[in-house]
């Protein structure tokens, strides 16, 4: 009797076993991230936006690369030398990238900084060539400059609101140059760690903002950034009903996430998905911010995070063409730096890859 049990529940596995097919159950096909970013041609012209970067006054050792305008610096006074803006004012003409981005500081609670900013920008001013290309702002929101944190907003320290109010009003002498850039008829206004602005009401901050602006005839589209790799509910509270647009700074930060490095056009691609489906549900547009590479041991040595290493161009291709595929109807996209030596994220040509960079960004972006 064991026995006759035995060989029926034999004869029960052996069936099941032969019932069961090859393909069932999950395989590599049924993975969402199982896709190829496919080369696309641009159908239309891109805006390009490239920030450019004051990375202090001397070139740091650990940097492999070398310029082919030379090592050069930016003193603390924010000088640049006249002749490497003209030659990178040229590189930029030739990327076809439509302006550069500078960054400026709050000149009201970092008046030393913000001169050295606003030098950077004026050794550019003064190039012959600079009006061939246009120039945008990025605003640098320091918590620590107006005392601002979740449990003291900006609100209730009535002189530091003003100042905060008054810095935007003092830019007023940028935005008055006749190639300061515009996007849908408004002067680009960027808010760099925009997530970190804390009030009782982000919404009021941002439309007291905008009123005084308007009464000096500026009309603003308003850029916030907020943090790499981070949902945009996060910060929702700081953003809705108070910015134009949005980007995720540096996604070429992966840190010590191998998933984000070995599938990065995926997992970027996904992430920019959800997000401009969110943005979009408050009217919100989402700008692509790229980055052709990202070397953590310039600054860190030591560091155990993982490099996004640029492997002859082959991944800031890749990048351009996740930015297509999530670029607002507007087709703004940001490039993530034109010259950030000291994070390895430059596009600006080194001996070692020429004019690489710029040639990608131009095939990639524009159609002629």
């Amino acid at each position: 009797m064991k026995n006759h049990s035995l060989i029926v529940i034999f004869s029960l596995l052996t069936i099941a076993f032969l019932g069961c097919k090859k393909d069932d159950g999950p395989s590599i096909d049924d993975n969402f991230l199982n896709y190829k970013i496919e080369d696309i041609a641009p159908t239309k012209n891109y805006t390009l936006g490239a920030f450019y970067t004051n990375f202090g006054t001397s070139f740091n050792p650990n940097i492999k690369d070398v310029p082919t305008v030379g090592k050069y610096s930016i003193t603390t006074a924010g000088v640049l030398s006249p002749a490497i803006a003209q030659q990178q004012i040229e590189m930029v003409k030739k990327a076809k990238i439509d302006y550069l981005i500078f960054s400026i500081r709050s000149a009201n609670r970092a008046l030393t900084q913000y001169r050295t900013d606003s030098t950077v920008i004026a050794s550019f001013l003064a190039s012959p060539n600079f009006g061939d290309v246009n120039f945008a702002l990025s605003y640098s929101f320091v918590t620590g400059s107006f005392s601002n944190t979740t449990t003291n907003p900006i609100e209730t320290n009535a002189i530091l609101l003003e100042a905060f109010y008054k810095d935007f009003e003092r830019l007023a002498s940028f935005m008055r140059k006749a190639n300061y850039m515009k996007v849908n008829g408004k002067q680009l206004l960027i808010i760099d760690n925009a997530y970190n602005l804390s009030a009782n009401s982000n919404s009021a901050v941002y439309t007291e903002m905008r009123r005084r602006m308007s009464l000096l005839g500026f009309d603003l589209y308003i850029v916030g950034m907020q943090n790499k790799w981070s949902p945009p509910q996060r910060y929702y509270f700081r953003f809705v009903d108070c910015v134009d647009a949005m980007y995720e700074a540096q996604m070429v930060q992966t840190g010590d996430v191998p998933d984000r490095v070995y599938l990065f056009p995926q997992y970027c691609d996904q992430n920019w998905k959800y997000w401009k489906q969110s943005l979009k549900a408050n009217n919100i547009d989402f700008i692509p911010s790229i980055s052709p590479g990202y070397d953590y041991k310039i600054l860190a040595p030591t560091s155990l995070s993982i490099n996004v290493l640029r492997d002859n161009g082959n991944f800031y291709k890749s990048f351009c063409n996740v930015a297509k595929l999530n670029a607002p109807d507007n087709g703004l996209i940001f490039i993530e730096t034109f010259n950030g030596w000291t994070q390895g994220t430059q596009i600006e040509p080194a001996e070692g890859y020429g004019e690489l960079y710029l040639d990608i960004t131009k095939q990639q972006f524009k159609i002629n």
